[in-house]
């Protein structure tokens, strides 16, 4: 199946399960350059970690040795281990995105609070950012550390609770610094989605999931962010995938949730290839020892694949 530009190669690969016996639909990957396979081997296996979830999202490696995952249908955040093993971390309604603060405090958007919250290890949590000049957030969505320990976070309206007043009029991005100020950076996308910033610091990305659009900003030497610019679109057939989350690996190359799974882009905005699975895809994040697995939350799963890529983790 071609997304974009000229197929330049078709690679069939195997899906795992966790006890590596074969399911009956194949994973792909699309090559639209050679560079494709500089970061992922012709012959790489996608495993499936875990199932039987509601509507997974926001994965967060811990080096103890799991992920983090929501499941915005059965209103938990889980830590899930590499033999499928599942427990419960949180119990709260419409978790979505999370990220570790430079402390190792976990820190998730919770949208039917329409807050950013601070989680502590015995599941208690904190309110830490709900209103922007007084007036409640929309539904916020996912969320990264970004450069001097600053958090970074979207709050578009796609899960903004039924029944409740939208009070601000605009999808925004904010920052979020240490000692607790909040700006807001951008506010002239339609649903800002996915965000993450290159390894140096220098931009950040964020997608909007209603235009099929990737952005990329300079980050000012105060934290803000100018000269906003198209970076790539993600577009495909009805029901296939929109761009959602996101990550970089080492060498600064983007790789987005959206149509039939990841693709991946170079720095530059060439879209090197796809990654395309089994079930649509919503967000991603890099784990393990060596930070070389990408963990996916796909529907009602969690997969892996291995990758000769490393990624980049803010710490």
């Amino acid at each position: 199946m071609k997304l974009s530009g000229i197929l330049l190669l078709f690679l069939p690969a195997t899906v795992l399960t966790a006890q590596n016996a074969p399911v009956a639909r194949q994973f792909e990957l699309k090559a639209l350059s050679p560079r494709f396979h500089d970061l992922i081997a012709a012959d790489a296996q996608l495993t499936k970690v875990a199932g039987g979830f509601g509507f997974t999202e926001g994965p967060v490696w811990d080096p103890k040795g799991f992920v983090y995952v929501s499941d915005e249908v059965q209103n938990k955040i889980f830590r899930v281990f590499p033999d499928g093993r599942k427990e419960t971390f949180l119990s709260i309604v419409d978790p979505d995105g999370s990220t570790f603060d430079r402390n190792h405090h976990f820190i998730t958007t919770a949208s039917a609070l329409r807050a950013l919250i601070d989680v502590s290890a015995d599941g208690s949590y904190k309110v830490i950012a709900d209103r922007y000049e007084g007036k409640k957030f929309n539904s916020p969505n996912d969320v990264v550390l970004g450069p001097g320990g600053a958090l970074y976070f979207t709050d578009p309206t796609l899960d903004l609770p039924k029944g409740e007043k939208q009070e601000l009029d605009f999808q925004g991005v904010y920052r979020l610094d240490r000692n607790g100020s909040l700006r807001l950076l951008i506010r002239d996308l339609v649903q800002p989605n996915g965000l993450a910033f290159s390894p140096d610091g220098k931009r950040l990305y964020v997608d909007d999931t209603r235009q099929k659009t990737i952005h990329v900003y300079d980050v000012t030497a105060d934290g803000g962010v100018k000269n906003g610019r198209l970076f790539g679109k993600e577009e495909g057939p009805p029901r296939s995938g929109s761009p959602d989350g996101m990550r970089v690996d080492r060498k600064g190359n983007l790789y987005v949730t959206g149509p039939y799974g990841i693709w991946i882009w170079d720095p530059a905005g060439n879209h090197l290839g796809t990654i395309v699975l089994p079930e649509g895809a919503a967000n991603l994040c890099w784990g393990d020892a060596d930070s070389r697995t990408l963990y996916i939350t796909a529907t009602t799963s969690l997969y892996r694949i291995r990758m000769k890529a490393r990624g980049y983790i803010p710490r």
